[in-house]
């Protein structure tokens, strides 16, 4: 029997920008990458947090570099994105992770403010830092992309239409920087999250997550951070070379739920 040995699931070595790695997400994948061997530079608005995250992932081995990032602010991003170069000399991984989320009726009096606020984070930001980092990726033997959509991304809930739109269009960018950029060797994929235990889901009382999960999650359950950022890190290995241009619930089935 010849055994394919040609593909290697090993990211060790390889360098990566996650955003909103101050917690939740952001803050599981940076650890599960740190834990590969992925010099991670964990990037946040919230520099207490993301410090708190790297002050924990050094004590257990692994490379972090925090960092202050404002993914609304380009000046930001460029500053980001050289500092990492100046630390690690190259880049292969962006984790554009950064996200929120409000609650608002379209006839609220402050529903511009959330639309704009929403899609400069969530859609905008993520585009902004491919930018940046592009002329680097080029240049990495594994130059992978993993935009954070949602389940939000091709479905919809009433009074979060900044948040669904988005998000959907977040796939909507993966899908074409796949075509664009596949061809130079990068691949540009997505990972759409369902219900999951993180801040953003952190005010919803225990017993109303179980009821919902109960009615509408094949597994009965909200999903962990980290289970998340194992599919995340999935998509980053040499061996998923040829996974480019998909979208990937990570919901726990609730996606294919009809009844």
């Amino acid at each position: 029997m010849n055994l394919f040995k040609n593909l290697s699931r090993s990211v060790e070595g390889k360098i990566a920008i996650i955003t909103g790695a101050g917690s939740g997400m952001g803050e599981a994948t940076a650890k599960v990458f740190a834990a590969e061997g992925i010099k991670v530079v964990a990037t946040d608005i919230n520099l207490e947090e993301v410090e708190r995250v790297s002050s924990e992932i050094k004590s257990s081995g692994g490379s972090c570099m925090p960092m202050l990032l404002d993914v609304t602010d380009k000046q930001s991003i460029e500053q980001c994105v050289k500092s990492s170069i100046d630390e690690y000399s190259s880049l292969d991984i962006v984790i554009n992770n950064a996200g929120i989320s409000s609650v608002t009726t379209v006839d609220d009096e402050n529903y511009e403010n959330y639309w704009d606020d929403t899609l400069n984070v969530v859609l905008t930001g993520q585009i902004k830092l491919i930018r940046a980092a592009l002329p680097y990726l080029l240049k990495s033997d594994n130059g992978r992309i993993v935009n954070i959509s949602s389940t939000e991304g091709f479905g919809a809930s009433p009074f979060h239409s900044p948040y669904t739109a988005a998000k959907h269009g977040v796939i909507g960018l993966t899908r074409s920087l796949a075509l664009e950029l596949g061809p130079q060797g990068i691949t540009v994929n997505c990972i759409c999250p369902g219900p999951i235990n993180t801040n953003m889901t952190s005010a919803i009382d225990d017993k109303d997550k179980n009821i919902y999960a109960k009615r509408r999650v094949g597994l009965k359950r909200y999903g962990e951070p980290e289970e998340v950022a194992h599919a995340t890190l999935n998509l980053c290995l040499p061996s998923s070379s040829y996974i480019n241009g998909v979208y990937l619930p990570v919901d726990g089935g609730l996606s294919i739920r009809r009844a």
